[in-house]
């Protein structure tokens, strides 16, 4: 009969194999009764022997029970197979005939049988103990390679083989790989690929039954191909014993094959049965212990997930209550009515970053670490300020450029102010929305005090009306009122006049008080004779040009069209800023008459200019305005200080001659020189500055 045929299927090859080993499938039950026999026929022997040796009449030869003695001796020992069948042999040597003679043979044959039923129980329980010690593993380990392992070395170890080894399919490569081998010495076999249904591998996977060959290579029940052919040489293999590992319910027939176990000779054998069922046994540890693997990746898988879920959770968790945290101090900023820079403080604390807010123009406004204190945040161009502003006004939310977030402040379109948040890591979703609502926070604020600062400066308009068109009314009053009002008269302030194009005038208002509003404390503003006239508390760090070019920017800004702006003073007490007003009017003409229009400067800028080209020539306004230090040095000592600066610029600068028209030495024309240059400054006999005094000498000897 052919012994590779297929084991377990309607063909039932290994069955019909040969049977090198006793009959170990036999029942204990009739195991012991053919012991009974056994026993009985000894007995009976035993019986006749004493019979003999008592003199029982009996003329037979020697007896066979020491010979059934001996048989009993070898049995208990383990002796092999040939020490018990040569006591036949010995018994007939030793005389024994007849009955005696057949009945030793018969116990001899019992007692092989015996001892084959021994072998096999034996063997039984080195499998059953190897089966329990793979449970144990499987039990043990969560290593499933180690568990592998171990199983697919026992296979070798039990059925004896030259080798042992366990394919599993890769489902990505669409194939079937080398997983475990034992007692492997080729390379090309233990790294060996193959094709789903090739080899006999296939042909277990496809059938989910056993199958066994004693001569691979002959074999033509399954597909052979080059790389299994020459990877199974390069090992020597010839006889193979391949099982599945099969997942599911013995009884409901939906049985998966997950993968082969083997064990394999380097020369012709044939599997028996019991070393099948055996092999079986080992390729359902395995396909459990795979299984477990995979149900422990799949938990693990799922573990993970749900810890991701759990941190997902968890932030959002802390997103809210930071939400709820952010909307507690925002709510209440509003209610106490906080200012910007109390908003920025809240933000950046609860953004963890530095924050720092600008005025629409680019000026900063707050600038703020996360711990409240003062920030030197990196000088930043305003146009690109600006040009973020205006992106995230039209994105509707906070935008990020060049490792800043920047949010525009809105009022409906109007631009208020621009917020940024200088931080190092990215803004998460959650936060970016904070700092959108803390924009919108922002925006309410200055509304707010924008609303106020409206109020407070239509009643600071009235002050500054009074002080510009009531310059009769007692100064001290006029003190006491402003000081009511947060404006100190008695500080140094700048009169700044600004006005623009006639379809614009009506903005330029409302753009005056936002100027204010994010100017000093103690400012004010009014509109007068169709200008805007702005009291600004006076900056040591600016010249009046520089302020009013500034505020001319910034006004042009907030209105939308050009704003020319003059600047007169610094001066103090009210009865000065009359003065100074009408000063900063004449310069603001001729800057008109110039044509630079949007543009800001002050009288002293324009110096003789403003009057030339100013529309009311002030002819007293501007001798003040030049040699004003000198005429009250001159009222107060009674010195003669103008005269000697006429007579200088009339003698062209000589000494000689100019002390000769003043009738003094020429010494004391030196020493008013220097008074003089002490007064007016280093700079007065510079051309320009000389031109002006000479004017004004001019224009007060004309005018009387």
């Amino acid at each position: 009969m052919n012994a590779s045929t297929a084991v377990g299927g309607e063909e039932r090859p290994v069955a019909a194999m040969p049977m090198p080993r006793a009959r170990a499938e036999e029942p204990s039950g009739a195991l012991g009764k053919k012991a009974d026999r056994a026993g009985s026929g000894d007995r009976e022997a035993l019986s006749g022997t004493d019979r003999t040796g008592s003199g029982g009449g009996n003329s037979r030869g020697p007896s066979a029970a020491s010979h059934l003695r001996r048989l009993l001796e070898l049995l208990a020992t383990g002796a092999p197979a040939e020490a018990l069948g040569a006591v036949t042999g010995q018994a007939r040597e030793a005389g024994v005939e007849g009955t005696d003679l057949a009945e030793t043979e018969r116990a001899v044959a019992t007692a092989l049988r015996v001892r084959s039923s021994l072998r096999a129980h034996r063997r039984r329980e080195l499998e059953l103990a190897a089966l329990f010690d793979t449970a144990g593993d499987l039990a043990a380990s969560r290593d499933v390679d180690e568990v592998l392992k171990a199983i697919v070395r026992r296979a070798r170890m039990l059925l004896g083989t030259d080798t042992a080894y366990l394919t599993l399919p890769d489902e990505e490569a669409g194939d079937t790989y080398m997983r475990v081998t034992d007692g492997s010495v080729s390379p090309v076999f233990q790294h060996l690929r193959l094709d789903l249904g090739e080899g006999l591998g296939g042909l277990v996977a496809q059938t989910a039954r056993p199958y066994a060959t004693p001569d691979y290579s002959t074999d033509e029940r399954f597909r052979h191909t080059r790389d299994i052919n020459a990877g199974v040489t390069e090992e020597g293999l010839v006889a193979i014993l391949g099982v599945p590992l099969l997942l599911g319910s013995v009884h409901g027939g939906d049985r998966k094959v997950i993968g082969v176990l083997f064990a394999a000779d380097r020369s012709p054998r044939s599997f028996s049965p019991d070393e099948v069922a055996l092999l079986s046994s080992l390729a359902a540890h395995a396909a459990i212990a795979i299984d477990t693997a995979r149900a422990l990746d799949d938990t693990r898988a799922a573990l993970a997930e749900l810890a991701e879920v759990n941190e997902v959770v968890r932030a959002h968790a802390a997103a809210v209550q930071r939400a709820e945290e952010a909307h507690d101090r925002l709510t209440d900023l509003v209610l106490r009515g906080g200012d910007v820079r109390e908003v920025a403080v809240a933000v950046a604390g609860l953004l963890d970053g530095a924050l720092t807010v600008h005025d629409p123009g680019g000026r900063p406004l707050a600038a703020v670490r996360h711990d409240g204190g003062p920030f030197a945040a990196d000088s930043m161009d305003a146009g690109w300020l600006v040009s973020a502003a205006e992106e995230s006004r039209t994105a509707g939310r906070a935008v990020a450029r060049s490792g800043r977030w920047i949010c525009a402040v809105l009022a409906g379109h109007e631009l208020l102010a621009i917020m940024v948040l200088h931080r190092g890591h990215p803004l998460a979703d959650a936060d970016r929305r904070m700092f959108e609502r803390a924009g919108v926070v922002t925006g309410l604020l200055m509304l707010l005090r924008r609303t106020v600062a409206e109020t407070e400066n239509r009643v600071r308009g009235e002050l500054v009306t009074d002080l510009l068109t009531d310059t009769g009314r007692n100064p001290a009053l006029l003190a006491e009122r402003g000081r009511r009002l947060g404006v100190d008269l008695d500080r140094p302030y700048l009169v700044l006049v600004a006005d623009t194009e006639p379809a614009a005038r009506e903005r330029l208002g409302s753009a005056a008080v936002r100027y204010l509003f994010g100017a000093p404390a103690g400012c004010a503003g009014a509109e007068h004779a169709g200008a805007v006239v702005l009291l600004t508390v006076a900056d040591e760090r600016l010249t009046p040009g520089q302020c009013a070019r500034a505020a001319a920017v910034q006004l042009g800004h907030l209105t939308g069209a050009p704003v020319t702006v003059a600047a007169a003073g610094p001066v103090c007490g009210p009865s000065r800023i009359a003065d100074a007003h009408a000063e900063a009017v004449r310069c603001l003409r001729a800057l008109h008459v110039l044509g630079r229009h949007g543009d800001g400067a002050s009288a002293g800028e324009l110096g003789f200019l403003g009057v030339v080209l100013g529309d009311s020539k002030d002819v007293n306004g501007f001798v003040r305005g030049t040699l004003g230090p000198l005429l009250e040095y001159d009222a107060r000592r009674g010195t003669e200080l103008v005269p000697t600066l006429a007579a200088y610029f009339g003698a062209g600068g000589s000494l000689t001659r100019a002390k000769d028209t003043l009738h003094v030495h020429v010494n004391t024309v030196v020493q008013r020189l220097d008074r003089i240059e002490a007064l007016l400054g280093a700079d007065w006999s510079r051309p320009d500055r000389a031109l002006e005094l000479q004017l004004a000498l001019r224009l007060r000897e004309l005018s009387g």
